[in-house]
């Protein structure tokens, strides 16, 4: 479990769906509510969960609700009890556009977990909202963790972790602008034992905050020692909303000022690579060739190490480049951790990728900036010594396919809003893991929509959702030389 200082408000961390794939953007199931509409107890009054059983408004217009934990501001939301409400009992929030639930009491200190269920209201489209913390009594607030997105009928629970050394506050907010409406039921808040926690009085203990305007979503905070500051690694998203719980050994956030990843303990490789590539990353710095196993690993997952590989055909491919860290030695070191590596056809390594990473880093030096994102997917690839879907005994999965995302616009500011805006060019790339691949890598351009489709992953979550949906469904046919 993650912890921050009180004064940065500790709480306010990276959030992950217990069933990850679900809650991205394969396409929604068919059918009724996988959940079945059932009667449930009534909770106890003034403690956690809050799970909207006590609520009978009906209509959209702003107005408090004295719920089963405490008075609560509706905005743009109402208690819905018909049978398109996905819910666990007889009710559960709806939210349309704009829409937000605001606690107008205080949570007491203490609370280290928070459990939140959603789905999209009846068939309508996904949504996206956000959890947003005050530990000033209302008068401030921030996110917690990263934007959900939450597709089809099936009622599904997200978690955020972290330490609340302080009384709490939530605010929900629905914050893409598209007309889906969207099911929000069962907010839990535990401490550390499990215990649920106190809710607040029945009546409202003063007037709600004023909401503020829905920002466009930012990126998460920013590693203190990165130069690409206030450039994030993260800045386009969490694509599969890893926290760093050991709940989630398959989905579990590593992040350091080179780059931050997505782990999946029981392939031993990453799911995902994240970093920003700009001028000031490249340096003189020389190549370590210190592969390493990574230390931040929790004792419980299995660590492959520099020897992992060794006799297996497959070279240890980086994900995040060593030639895109090389402004000091310790950035360069930090490219060498295995946490890095996945077990790569050398002819894909060398060729095809290594003419992708050149001719990424030319760009940069003709004054572009690149948010990247590399990953894999898939078992099963050929080496030097044939085909193969693992090595270090069984330990370390090869995959099937190798795939990067790359966003490329002028060196600036405001990154999110000019590539929503369509000022980025936007590749993505999708190669077999195997001696056979073109040295061209151009040949594999495909849409990330094609990406999102066979990794389960959200790419581009940063960006407002209207965005996402025109960028992720080209394909690009620029110029590679």
């Amino acid at each position: 479990m993650i912890r921050l200082a009180p004064a940065l408000l500790s709480l306010l961390l990276n959030a992950c769906s217990q069933q990850p794939a679900e809650t991205l953007r394969p396409p929604a199931p068919a059918g009724p509510p996988a959940i079945a509409v059932q009667s449930s107890p009534a909770q106890a009054a003034g403690r956690f969960p809050e799970t909207f059983e006590a609520g009978t408004k009906g209509s959209y217009a702003s107005a408090t609700e004295t719920l089963g934990t405490g008075t609560w501001q509706l905005t743009e939301a109402l208690i819905g009890a018909s049978d398109q409400d996905h819910k666990k009992g007889a009710r559960a929030a709806r939210l349309r556009t704009g829409g937000r639930l605001t606690m107008t009491f205080d949570a007491p200190a203490g609370v280290q977990l928070i459990r939140i269920s959603s789905a999209a209201y009846g068939q309508d489209a996904a949504s996206t909202w956000e959890l947003w913390g005050s530990q000033d009594g209302g008068r401030s607030y921030r996110r917690i963790g990263q934007p959900v997105r939450t597709q089809g009928p099936r009622l599904l629970s997200t978690t955020f972790e972290g330490s609340s050394a302080r009384s709490l506050r939530l605010e929900i907010r629905k914050t893409d602008t598209g007309s889906g409406r969207l099911n929000i039921d069962d907010i839990g808040l535990e401490t550390g034992t499990g215990a649920p926690v106190a809710g607040g009085p029945a009546t409202q203990p003063g007037p709600p905050p004023t909401p503020a305007p829905v920002p466009v979503p930012s990126p998460g905070p920013v590693p203190q020692s990165s130069v690409s500051q206030p450039d994030d690694n993260l800045a386009l998203g969490n694509p599969s909303g890893a926290t760093a719980s050991l709940n989630t050994p398959n989905n579990y956030l590593l992040t350091r000022p080179q780059y931050a990843v997505g782990y999946h303990a029981r392939r031993g490789t990453p799911t995902w690579v994240s970093w920003h590539l700009g001028a000031a990353d490249m340096g003189s710095a020389p190549r370590q060739d210190d592969f390493r196993p990574d230390p931040a690993l929790p004792r419980q997952f299995y660590a492959a190490t520099s020897r992992s590989y060794s006799g297996s055909g497959f070279d240890r491919g980086h994900n995040c480049p060593s030639a895109d860290r090389t402004r000091t030695l310790d950035d360069n070191s930090a490219t060498f951790l295995m946490t890095n590596m996945i077990p790569q056809a050398a002819n894909n390594n060398q060729r095809t990728w290594g003419n992708l990473e050149e001719w990424t880093r030319t760009q940069v030096q003709r004054g572009q900036e690149v948010y990247i994102i590399m990953g894999s997917y898939g078992q099963g690839g050929t080496g030097l010594q044939g085909f193969k879907t693992t090595i270090d005994e069984g330990r370390v999965t090869v995959p099937a396919r190798v795939w990067k995302v790359l966003v490329l616009l002028p060196a600036g500011s405001n990154d999110l809003q000019r590539i929503a805006s369509g000022q980025a060019r936007i590749l993505a790339i999708d190669t077999p893991n195997d001696q056979q691949v073109s040295p061209d890598w151009s040949r594999y351009r495909v849409s990330v929509d094609v990406l999102e489709a066979a990794t389960g992953l959200d790419l581009l979550s940063s960006l407002p959702v209207a965005a996402q949906e025109r960028l992720e469904a080209q394909i690009d046919s620029g110029p590679t030389r």
